[in-house]
């Protein structure tokens, strides 16, 4: 018994090397390699601006609350607009190419916030910023699903710990330049995220393009009833209603971003006795499990099935972490710190859920003969939270006080189970399909 325990470890151990190992030796070799470092170099750029833009608007440009809120909301919609361009333009260019532009793109734009300080002209400047960031992180997983191929999962994995621990890297730069706190400080913070996307783009340069436009050309995974259709509806995802009611439903699977960034933070100050120092360790109890756990979680995960169960621990997952939030209001300082630091253990597990299931589903519910338009799409779903999902917490949530967490709670976990049955659905439907598929989208 002994014996085949061991044997059984041992193959667990040829088949799940180290983060370390992996990343040396990752999904898609050389260009993978490449391109999961020029993806740190990038998050550590934005770790230092996120870090510092609020302060940089409001004690440099001299904007008030109002107006950078307005700049941030805007921004964020415009955000929104840069996956679906990506995946419409990647159907028809280079991908590579597509990438190093919008690295590029958003070089020029953060240097123009050296000179530019009229807030009319700061709109269009930050959020132009905002739809290259978000067209780059589109075509970077666009590259990973045409060169890891089916071992997308391991990368994605791989990709989320180096960009943790590179953003996580770049916000304790951005504090030094806090802690200065000049306008030539604040200056510097800035290029430092300038030279990141320049770096970032001469990385990207000596990859070599993957191959295929629109299609993923690697097979899919074994235990998968993998989708060989022709494009749904003429190959438009906007015509595929199956398709955008997935997109639909995987905007509240993405709250676990809002609620680890406002909504905890937010809620320690104005609804508990637990101290305002506490509010840091969120991010690196956070930063620290994603880099420790993801690979881990995602060797677990692999496959648009078990994808689509993992949709189901999220939805779980995110009522328990609510239902903390909830009980922390009751008791004395420590009670409410245990509470809020077991919620962000609990929001951690939720994302490290949601970053496995969400793009192995978007990939594999989509017709391969169009998976870079689909998948543009599909990023949508991630930008439309990053823009409602603060104002649900702040304005609904928090203000409904303990009975708004359980609320949102249950319904992210109903909304879970529905997203798991429409993703099994759609599996079977495209898996009975014939290879020359009609136009009508599966249900």
């Amino acid at each position: 018994m002994r014996r085949g325990g061991e044997i059984r470890k041992a193959r667990r151990g040829e088949r799940e090397p180290g983060l370390v190992a992996q990343l040396r030796r990752p999904p898609g070799g050389r260009d993978a390699r490449i391109m999961l470092l020029a993806q740190a170099l990038d998050r550590a750029g934005t770790g230092v601006w996120a870090a510092a833009c609020v302060l940089y608007f409001t004690f440099v440009i001299g904007l008030d609350a109002g107006q950078v809120g307005i700049l941030l909301g805007a921004s964020g919609v415009a955000g929104i607009a840069g996956s679906p361009l990506a995946g419409h333009l990647a159907d028809r260019f280079p991908v590579r190419s597509l990438l190093i532009g919008a690295h590029l793109l958003r070089l020029v734009a953060l240097c123009l916030l050296l000179v530019v300080t009229d807030f009319a002209l700061l709109l269009p400047v930050v959020a132009v910023t905002h739809l290259g960031d978000r067209a780059a992180k589109t075509l970077e997983m666009l590259f990973a699903t045409r060169v890891a191929g089916d071992r997308r999962a391991t990368y994605q994995a791989l990709s989320r710990s180096s960009a943790n621990a590179g953003y996580a890297l770049g916000a304790g730069l951005a504090a030094i330049g806090l802690a200065v706190g000049t306008r030539s400080a604040y200056h510097v913070l800035i290029l430092a995220d300038a030279l990141s996307f320049l770096v970032a783009a001469a990385l990207v340069w000596r990859t070599r393009e993957p191959r295929g436009r629109g299609l993923v050309t690697a097979p899919a995974p074994a235990d998968a009833a993998a989708p060989q259709t022709a494009p749904a509806a003429g190959g438009s995802p906007w015509r595929d209603r199956g398709y955008l009611r997935f997109v639909l439903l995987d905007i509240p699977m993405n709250l676990d971003d809002s609620i680890l960034a406002i909504g905890i933070p937010l809620w320690l100050v104005s609804h508990t006795t637990a101290p305002h120092e506490l509010v840091p360790a969120f991010l690196v109890v956070n930063t620290v499990l994603v880099v420790v756990l993801q690979l881990r979680v995602s060797a677990r995960v692999q496959g648009p099935r078990r994808a689509a169960g993992a949709v189901a621990l999220y939805g779980l997952t995110t009522l328990l972490c609510c239902v903390l939030l909830a009980a922390a209001t009751g008791g004395g300082a420590w009670a409410a710190s245990a509470a809020l630091l077991a919620a962000a253990v609990l929001v951690t597990a939720a994302e490290l859920m949601r970053s496995v299931s969400s793009w192995e589903l978007a990939v594999s519910l989509a017709p391969r003969e169009a998976r870079a338009s689909y998948l543009g799409v599909a990023g949508m779903a991630q930008s439309v939270q990053k823009t409602a999902g603060p104002l649900l917490l702040t304005g609904a949530v928090m203000a409904a006080g303990p009975a708004g967490w359980i609320t949102l709670g249950a319904a992210v976990a109903g909304l879970s189970l529905v997203q798991r049955r429409a993703s099994l659905r759609r599996l079977d439907a495209l898996a009975a399909e014939p290879a020359p598929a009609a136009a009508a989208a599966p249900a």
